[in-house]
């Protein structure tokens, strides 16, 4: 039985009936940068005005960010000032890894390697080791190892994607050094895909080349796998379950100096002096910001954000996240989960009711988005039978194009998660909207991945890695490279820390940092029941059932 109703088993009988038909048509031409420029400040919602605020407080204030974030930023710390006993440190490290996805395991084994001690580094996880967007992510990643590719192709599709809006000089190191991550993860075990005997690449939206590396759609557990192994068999400790809620300070210089833990199962505080810490918390799509879906993990709520604005670090295009064009609309059950890029790549169409397509399907993924907000809006979505919308993702025709079994060959994480639900993919099309994906911007960061202050100057003892950060991605990214992005930079950040051990003397501790950002709520009076960092997502009272309501969909119907 299917997982379609009758109403949309009839609509689905469109895509169907124009299938064979688009199988023979070339696709959409490739919009040009100003059509692109035109169609994403039209319906994108980054540019939205009533979703965003300009910061009242704190070493940026004035820029404008999301509401939602700017509210999180402009909360009270959960510790203050003379609340905690100081002296007593419970761990004396010489590097901190705060969180534990692709970005702080790679910090972690790459200082390792680089000679500190392993039993001189704690990783400090929220929840299990490896729970992260790092183990979610199907598509791949971007690396330019393909004979007619090259880093400077790479590099220039990066900067085109965002529009020329990232940092070239943090492009550089991205595009030069993604090769020897593939060739790093596949000396530890990962089995990328293979096409006889070479690596198989995949071509990504807004990507001139095709330069995916994937392991099937499991790539996120593929690599993760091998990493916590590697994690294990060094011997380097690990506190799950035991999120940093506050950083620590020397009290004259202001370096980052450790951290405050919060054990969630006994509710004590645990004390982190540490020579460097590394910021490695992901993003944010729990807080569903715009009231959309998200496929991030549960613990994606912008802690590392709130901990490194309170201790001055700057931020760069906070005002602009990424909604993956391609969420699960329908069944409810699964809604806002990831249709990988691949599904794309591989050849699956977006169609409107009408079983048209409507924009070529590789744009880059904040045009796809616009495209598909704008199909719905403009009344040639699918509406389901709860009254949210979508368009088809065609998906049949994949095994049309490419022969039978592709789809279970290629896609087979997804094939699966669908036919839970009574959708078997490689008969019946996808109901598709985008999803809150990605955090584009962040904190700053330099080439060896010191955080900045909105002066440049670095912040002491201070590193940070991954989707916390900003400039990389610019306000748009590309797919493949949040990827190649927490294992480049994580790699450079664990050979920097390693450097820094090295120089640096045990440091002082102190919450001191906090006295000017309290003063500062105070004056804008800022209710003291709003605190941050949240750690874990609230889906329970009114305002949850209110979004739910209204979910990403009615926003632009």
């Amino acid at each position: 039985m299917s997982g379609y109703s009758p109403e949309l088993r009839k609509l689905i009988q469109v895509v169907e009936d124009t299938r064979r038909e688009r199988a023979k048509t070339p696709p959409p031409r490739r919009l040009t940068l100003d059509e692109r420029e035109s169609l994403v400040k039209a319906w994108h919602p980054d540019y939205k005005p009533e979703y965003k605020r300009a910061l009242r407080t704190g070493p940026c204030k004035g820029l404008v960010v999301y509401s939602t974030i700017a509210d999180l930023l402009e909360s009270w710390p959960l510790v203050r000032p003379g609340e905690l006993d100081l002296e007593h440190v419970d761990y004396d490290v010489d590097i901190l890894v705060i969180g534990s996805g692709g970005a702080g395991l790679a910090a972690a084994w790459w200082a390792v390697k680089s000679g500190v001690d392993p039993s001189s580094v704690l990783i400090a996880t929220k929840l299990r080791l490896g729970d992260s967007n790092t183990i979610k992510y199907q598509s791949g990643t971007q690396a330019a190892t393909g004979p007619e590719d090259s880093p400077l192709i790479h590099f220039l599709d990066t900067l085109a994607g965002a529009r020329f809006t990232n940092k070239p000089e943090l492009v550089r190191v991205l595009a030069e050094e993604a090769p020897l991550i593939i060739k790093w993860l596949e000396e530890l075990g990962v089995r990328w895909s293979r096409v006889g005997e070479d690596v198989e690449r995949l071509p990504g939206g807004g990507a001139t080349r095709a330069r995916l590396h994937c392991c099937g759609d499991y790539t996120g557990l593929e690599v993760m796998r091998v990493l916590k192994d590697e994690i294990r068999s060094l011997n380097i400790r690990v506190l799950e379950f035991h999120p940093v809620i506050e950083l620590l300070t020397d009290p004259e210089t202001g370096a980052v100096s450790g951290a405050v833990l919060l054990n969630l199962d006994t509710g004590e505080y645990k004390i982190v002096r540490s020579k460097v810490t590394i910021l490695a918390t992901g993003g944010l799509g729990r807080l569903h910001i715009a009231g959309f879906p998200t496929t991030n993990h549960y613990g994606a709520t912008a802690d590392g954000l709130v901990l490194a604005y309170r201790v001055g670090a700057d931020l760069v295009d906070m005002d602009t996240l990424q909604y993956h064009p391609t969420g699960v609309a329908w069944p409810e059950a699964i809604l806002g989960e990831l249709i990988p890029e691949k599904t794309r790549s591989i050849g699956g169409q977006l169609v409107n009711v009408r079983g048209e397509r409507f924009i070529f399907e590789l744009e880059p993924r904040d045009v796809v988005a616009s495209a598909i907000i704008r199909e719905c809006s403009e009344g040639r979505g699918v509406i389901t039978p709860t009254g949210t919308c979508g368009v088809w993702l065609d998906t049949p025709i994949i095994e049309m194009l490419k022969g039978p079994g592709t789809i279970k060959r290629e896609l087979p994480a997804l094939y699966r998660m669908f036919l839970r639900h009574g959708i078997d993919i490689t008969e019946e099309p996808i109901l598709t909207y985008p999803t809150l994906h990605y955090q584009n911007g962040g904190v700053l960061i330099d080439e060896w991945t010191h955080v900045l202050r909105p002066t440049g100057e670095p912040i002491r003892g201070f590193l940070a890695a991954g989707e916390v950060t900003g400039g990389i991605h610019g306000k748009n990214r590309l797919v493949g490279n949040s990827t190649a992005d927490i294992f480049v930079f994580g790699r450079r950040a664990g050979i920097e820390a390693s450097k820094l051990v090295r120089e640096t003397s045990k440091p002082r501790i102190s919450l001191k940092h906090l006295e000017h950002y309290i003063e500062e709520l105070k004056q804008i009076g800022v209710p003291e029941s709003r605190k941050a960092p949240i750690l874990l997502p609230d889906y329970r009272g009114e305002a949850v059932l209110k979004r739910i309501v209204k979910i990403g969909f009615s926003l632009h119907s």
